[in-house]
């Protein structure tokens, strides 16, 4: 889950980090299980378990695979880049334990603390994603893997030069006390999504098989794939779940370096790194220093900018973009803006409703909340008409929105609900409403108060309360003043319909333990969508997440017609059948009303200090910043710009 960090939300995961949450971004790692028919001849049958099926080189979520097994490197990459310099810049997304604005532990894979930035750089996985593929993965830490005919086991062989930055080599029993631990004492959304890991069994230092429940998820294989692998002799004295400050031992492209905490942790590229010419790592990874700098304000993180506290910044405030870049080193040149396409799913970002709390568990209330909000006059006067509405969960994957009326395939798994969601369901697909622009659509508020009056509320002395003698009143929790003027409007129109609404301004902290007891009313948050669902969707919408701690299912969704539909999703065999089961399932979140959809853009908009240079073309589904970029010491020297 990535907060809604501005107007524009957080930005993806990166290709590396996304290993623990895919949602909805992330929800958790969109992967999938079937193989690319290519490889060796099958394992033999083992006695009482399938056999196993080819060595294969990669795996994606419905046996696609963009590179063959003989492939040197990802083409979105410059093979020969340079390596050196170094690129900082503020957290760019946040998972699991980690917040936006600080730290104060280097353990970012439990529910205990907040997590520092970039730690899934120090660690190695079995398999590695390509960025320019929605769910594929090659050989990491494992050279080949072969899944046994049932797909309920599946074995890997490891690299024998796979080492730790202490020179000890990573074996089978590494993976497999990972793999055990995460599961055990692992963040609960991590644990969550590798439940249906039955067993790990180490054959050899260099082969490990993972043995899958029946029931698992299409995503898990890979899920497992591109989780973490720890150091079990590390950890023999030491307690995986303590939040502490001790930099972990890794095996990954970079090592902890300086940090202070919850001010700046910089992570040192390893130069002897044992995989740097594998062709996963190929032309990536070139800057010898990663720094992540944190502000608790973010008009105090611009102004740092503005001073070379750091130097690259995506930006997601549009008035900033719209006026902020006129300073000396936008005019001299030394500062350079760009916009990129952003073609992956924007997901959904919004105010989710606590429906665990009762005066937000009948629908027209909730209907009559939304009627509230007039995105037209916030995208004119507060965000330079730079967002698009958004309207599904599925925001920028056209193939997965519901449109029109549901028929064929979708609406047969539709059918079984009838009666039991609303009609809406059967019609067309439920889009906010469009105001007037004036700041206070009479006609939308007239609506909204009805909705309230038939839900049981009428006006005493200005407020909204029910035969109870409650009123209604709205607090809304956040991290980061950026949204008042956005929420300021908001509650202003709420006001007008009775509903008496505050701000809770508190620290990031406090906001994260809040959140993750699910201690309030309303929350804003973005959720990155994968662009092939799977798993993710357990842990924001199904009723096994709904008072899970630290769960991202914000709103406390727990429906029966959400929960099938999320299973047809994360067990469809077709990338076909994922998307009428993703507009089925489209359809019944839109009818339930337990958010308030925001906005989105389809493009990244970056400012840097001219120090860096990059590919052409970026992945299709990444940034590409800064794994592809490298550091370019003519620009900097022109720039003025130091390592």
């Amino acid at each position: 889950m990535t907060d809604l960090a501005g107007e524009a939300g957080s930005p993806r995961l990166s290709r590396r980090e996304a290993l623990v949450y895919a949602g909805v971004a992330a929800a958790l790692a969109p992967f999938g299980a079937r193989a690319q028919q290519q490889g060796a001849a099958a394992a033999p049958h083992e006695s009482g378990r399938a056999a196993f099926g080819p060595e294969r080189h990669g795996l994606s979520a419905f046996g696609d695979l963009r590179y063959g097994p003989d492939f040197r490197r990802f083409v979105y990459v410059r093979p020969d880049a340079p390596k050196g310099g170094t690129f900082s810049q503020i957290p760019p997304t946040r998972e699991l334990n980690q917040s936006f604005t600080t730290f104060n532990t280097l353990n970012a894979y439990i529910l205990k603390g907040d997590g520092a930035q970039g730690m899934g750089l120090t660690f190695d996985t079995l398999m590695a994603r390509a960025a320019d593929e929605p769910d594929a993965l090659y050989g990491l830490v494992a050279r080949s893997v072969a899944a046994s005919e049932d797909g309920l086991s599946y074995r890997f062989r490891l690299r024998p030069e796979a080492r730790f930055h202490d020179g000890s080599r990573l074996t089978a029993a590494d993976v497999k006390w990972s793999l055990e631990t995460l599961k055990q004492k692992g963040h609960p959304l991590v644990a969550q999504a590798i439940r249906d890991l039955q067993a790990v069994e180490v054959e050899a230092e260099d082969s490990v098989v993972l043995r899958l429940a029946p029931s698992r998820t299409r995503d898990l294989p890979l899920t497992l794939a591109a989780l973490p692998i720890f150091s079990s002799k590390y950890y023999a004295g030491k307690p995986f779940d303590a939040a502490t400050l001790e930099p972990p031992l890794g095996s990954g492209p970079y090592r902890v370096g300086r940090f202070e905490q919850g001010r700046f942790i910089e992570f040192e590229r390893v130069a002897d790194y044992w995989a740097n010419n594998l062709p996963v790592n190929v032309g990536q990874n070139n800057f010898e220093k990663l720094r992540f700098e944190f502000f608790r304000d973010r008009d105090v993180g611009f102004e740092a900018f503005k001073a070379r506290a750091y130097l690259f910044r995506e930006e997601f405030t549009s008035r900033t973009w719209a006026t902020g870049y006129d300073f000396p080193g936008v005019r001299d040149g030394k500062v350079r803006r760009e916009t990129l396409p952003d073609l992956t799913p924007s997901g959904g970002q919004g105010w989710f409703f606590n429906l665990r709390r009762k005066k937000f568990q009948d629908p027209r209330v909730r209907e009559a909340l939304n009627l509230a909000f007039d995105f037209e006059w916030m995208n004119k006067n507060l965000m330079y008409g730079a967002y698009k509405r958004t309207s599904s969960v599925f925001q920028g994957a056209p193939e997965m929105m519901a449109a029109g009326k549901p028929e064929g395939a979708e609406l047969a798994l539709l059918e079984p609900f009838r009666g039991k969601v609303s009609d809406e369901v059967f019609g067309e697909p439920y889009l906010p409403p469009v105001s007037d622009g004036s700041g206070q659509d009479r006609n939308l508020l007239r609506q909204a108060l009805k909705l309230l009056r038939d839900a049981g509320y009428v006006s005493k002395s200005g407020r909204a309360t029910n035969a109870d003698g409650e009123t209604l009143t709205i607090e809304f929790l956040e991290f980061d003043p950026g949204l008042d003027p956005h929420v300021s409007a908001y509650i202003k129109n709420l006001k007008v319909i009775g509903v008496e609404s505050t701000i809770r301004l508190v620290d990031a902290a406090q906001f994260q333990q809040r959140v993750n007891g699910f201690d309030y009313d309303v929350v804003s948050q973005r959720m990155n969508m994968s662009a092939t669902p799977g798993e993710g969707l357990r842990q924001v919408y199904s009723s096994e997440s709904a008072n899970l701690p630290g769960s991202n299912n914000l709103s406390g969704i727990a429906d029966p017609a959400v929960d099938a539909l999320v299973e047809a999703i994360v067990t469809a065999k077709s990338r076909e059948d994922l998307n009428v089961a993703c507009r089925a399932l489209d359809r019944v979140l839109r009818s339930l009303r337990n958010w308030v959809p925001a906005w989105h853009k389809d493009t990244h908009t970056l400012a840097y200090w001219d120090a860096f240079s990059h590919p052409a073309e970026k992945p299709r589904y990444a940034r590409g910043a800064p794994e592809t970029w490298w550091w370019d010491a003519g620009k900097a020297d022109a720039a003025g710009v130091k390592a």
